[in-house]
Formats: structure tokens, C-alpha cells, sequence
């Protein structure tokens, strides 16, 4: 069905959100977004910024990053919202059962706790089109109007904390073919411009993180603090040539998506900060995955270090039961799949060892089942087994998966440390 608003005539400052635009066979919403600024500009009007919006990456309907586009501008409402159908009608990959665009543009600023709630948690259609009702905005939903969630989640999104991502895209006859991006100037762009910049490359995995494997416009993008340093590290890739590039401020790599939680009250689908102790020691199942319990003074969770997360999970492997920890990732099938965890602090551990002879300072051996220790050399006797202290390799701090299985809103640790002192003790 199509969803319209009401008709308004106006000259002023404005939001134009868009979104569900592409699928899993092609085109990219941010492109159709960068198409759309170009556009506006061209036509007399004043594109003040672009937004990338991420939202929650847990909800089922999305394509690749579950991402809108929000574009601050100046002009004519009913222009701008009618170039936005006419571009969202032009590109969108309509032929996709699941592509199911959203168009909206706004003069009044929309309560910004429909996006908090949309990139935390799940909204629903009846939820976007009441609030658009409510406001004097227009929209229009195409086919069953999912995209207008969102649509208004990017209008009505205020980023506290936000990032920025230089993307190039394809020319029209490269579509199709394989990517030429040369792979040692990605290294030296990360070289050059970390930590400025992030998730260029996983050097510890030797992994090209930044170039798609999906058959949709991008080349590939670079995200970083700001336009100029993702614009220096954009400078130094050697790659085809781009039909165009388009820097947007978003809020990829910021945790925006996390909220803070306890073992016994986690919901399916949402995305956690977890205080607790490690109750199990961590087993590897098939598949390499790692899993441990960690409990608090009245529930359990299960967290789990899948096999993409390379040597994440030797990290994991070294907790004990008894570390106090805070995990952070999405609550999923009765597990937090892990994305990063902070050692609060460990346990000591000791293992039993045969004691050292007094008199020959040498280990005893053992004089039988329940007779205790001797020593070969004097004779002597002991019953009991020393204590002795093992050196933990794990050390209190944050660990955290490599880029190349971080997910677009995790908060990359160059960014600075997550306040373990936040959360609440398990």
C-alpha cells in the first residue's frame, strides 16, 4: 500500500529520511542517499549534512546494517519530499519481496526516543505512521511501509556520541564484476591514519574489512572520528575510479545500541551491558565456538565467542570461574553473543603440587595412594601437597572482536574504554 501525509508549502530547514530501499540482490540506501544530496544541491537548495544511521542490527527484517539516511537541508518541502519519491521510485529495488521503502521529510523536530527505541529495540509500522500523523511531516510508504520506521528513526535521531565514513561507489559498468581496490594501500591508509580511523583492515587476521563482497553500488568505505581524517585515509587507496563519494556523520562505532542489563532480565533481540561473575570454566565446542555462564547473585546467562571471532576466543579461554566481569553483545537464542568484555578483576589460582623437602630442597615424590610424599633423597615425609600460585595470563582491561567481525555500531576500543564502574555489581 501507499502511505501519504498531508500536503504542506513551505521554504525552511527540513529532514528527509529515507529507508528499505535496497536488498540482499543490490543497491545501497546510502547511495540512493548520496544520489539524493547531490540532487538537492544541484537543484538550488542547501544540503547541510547527511546522516547514516544505524539501527538495531538484531532485527530480522533488515538487508546487510540495517541503515537509513537522514539528510539536514534547506529548500522547499513539497520539492524536496517529491525529488525523494522520484529517486526512491527510480532506484529502489522494488523486484525484492522484502524492500519496502520509506519516505519522510519533516520541518519539526520528531521525539528523539522514537529513535532510541528503534536502535535498541523493535518499533513497529502502526508506531512511525502514528507519530508521522501526529506531526505535520509528509511521508510516503511503499508497498507494505516498513522503511517509514526507519524513515522517522533517522529524522527523529539525535547522536550524542558520532563518527564519520567516507563511502565511494561504483560506476554503472563495473556493477557486476569484481572489485579493484589494491590491498596494500588499504594497510598504509590504516597505518597512516589509525586510530583516527578503524576497521580499514584486521591486521592480526590479515583481513580487508572495508570492501564489500555484496553485489550493491559501494567500493568501499572508511569510517574514522571525522570527514577530514576519513578523507585523508580515502586520499591514499588506490582503487578503480568511484562515480561518486560522500562522507556522512552517523553513529557507527558508538554503542548506541547497547543498554545496560542483568543475567535474569535480558529480552531476545536487544543488545547488552552485563556485570557478573564468570560461573563456569569456558568450553570450545564444535566449531571452535567458546561459552562460559556468568551469573549473578540470582541468575545465569550464557555467553558465547563464536569462530569468527578469531583470537578473541583465547581471550575468553583464560577467564575462570570467580573473574568479575562486564560483557557486551546481543542477547540471541538464550545467549550474549559476545563483542566485547571488560576484566573488572580475577581470582587467584593455585595448583597442587608435591612439597619441596626441607632438609634437600628438592620435590618429594609420592609414597603411594594416601601415604603422603617422601623424598628419594633423606627419607623425609609429608602428608600434604603444597599450594602453589599459578600466574594468571589475564589481565583486568577490555578485550574486544577484531574488525573483522565487529559489528557497525560497536564502539571500537581506540575509542577509549567503556566506564566499567557504570554497572552494577553482580
Amino acid at each position: 500500500m501507499d502511505i501519504a501525509g498531508q500536503d504542506i508549502n513551505s521554504s525552511a530547514h527540513m529532514r528527509i529520511g529515507i529507508d528499505d530501499t535496497d536488498s540482499p540482490a543490490g543497491m545501497c540506501t546510502t547511495y540512493l542517499g548520496a544520489v539524493l544530496a547531490d540532487r538537492l544541491s544541484d537543484s538550488g537548495m542547501t544540503v547541510c549534512e547527511t546522516f547514516l544511521i544505524r539501527l538495531n542490527p538484531n532485527v530480522i527484517y533488515k538487508t546487510r546494517g540495517n541503515a537509513a539516511i537522514c539528510l539536514d537541508v534547506i529548500g522547499d518541502a513539497n520539492t524536496a519530499f517529491c525529488m525523494a519519491c522520484d529517486i526512491v521510485e527510480e532506484l529502489a529495488d522494488f523486484s525484492c519481496e522484502d524492500t519496502n521503502p520509506g519516505v519522510v521529510v519533516s520541518e519539526d523536530a520528531l521525539p528523539p526516543a522514537f529513535y532510541q527505541k528503534a536502535v535498541s529495540d523493535f518499533c513497529e509500522i502502526s508506531e512511525a505512521i502514528a507519530l508521522l500523523e501526529e506531526s505535520d511531516a509528509l511521508f510516503r510508504g511503499y508497498k507494505n511501509g516498513r522503511g517509514l520506521i526507519g524513515a522517522v528513526a533517522a529524522v527523529s535521531s539525535f547522536l550524542e556520541d558520532k563518527t564519520s565514513e567516507i563511502l565511494t561507489y561504483r560506476r554503472p559498468e563495473c556493477l557486476g564484476s569484481p572489485r579493484i581496490v589494491d590491498r596494500k594501500s588499504l594497510f598504509l591508509a590504516e597505518q597512516e591514519t589509525y586510530p583516527h580511523t578503524w576497521d580499514t583492515v584486521d591486521r592480526r587476521n590479515d583481513i580487508v574489512v572495508c570492501v564489500p563482497h555484496t553485489p550493491d553500488p559501494v567500493l568501499y568505505g572508511i569510517r574514522g572520528v571525522s570527514g577530514e581524517w576519513v578523507l585523508r585515509a580515502r586520499m591514499m587507496v588506490v582503487s578503480e575510479d568511484p562515480e561518486r563519494e560522500h562522507i556522512f556523520t552517523t553513529n557507527q562505532g558508538t554503542d548506541a545500541h547497547m543498554v545496560a542489563g542483568s543475567p535474569g532480565a535480558l529480552e531476545p533481540g536487544r543488545s547488552y551491558f552485563v556485570r557478573g561473575r564468570v560461573s563456569t570454566a569456558p568450553v570450545t565446542r564444535n566449531g571452535g565456538h567458546v561459552s562460559f555462564l556468568l551469573s549473578d547473585t540470582r541468575s545465569s546467562v550464557r555467553c558465547m565467542a563464536y569462530e569468527p571471532t578469531k583470537g578473541f576466543r583465547d581471550i575468553i579461554r583464560l577467564l575462570c570461574p570467580g573473574d568479575e566481569v562486564v560483557v557486551a553483545g546481543s542477547f540471541k537464542g538464550g545467549s550474549i553473543n559476545l563483542e566485547k568484555i571488560g576484566v573488572i578483576s580475577i581470582v587467584s589460582r593455585t595448583e597442587r603440587k608435591a612439597p619441596l623437602c626441607v632438609s634437600c630442597g628438592r620435590r618429594m615424590t609420592s609414597a603411594g595412594k594416601g601415604q603422603g610424599y617422601k623424598c628419594r633423597t633423606c627419607g623425609a615425609r609429608e602428608q600434604e601437597p603444597d599450594l602453589v600460585c599459578i600466574t594468571r595470563e589475564l589481565k583486568p582491561g577490555w578485550y574486544e572482536v577484531p574488525p573483522s567481525a565487529r559489528r557497525h555500531l560497536a564502539k571500537p576500543l581506540c575509542r577509549g574504554n567503556p566506564d566499567l564502574e557504570k554497572y552494577g555489581t553482580g
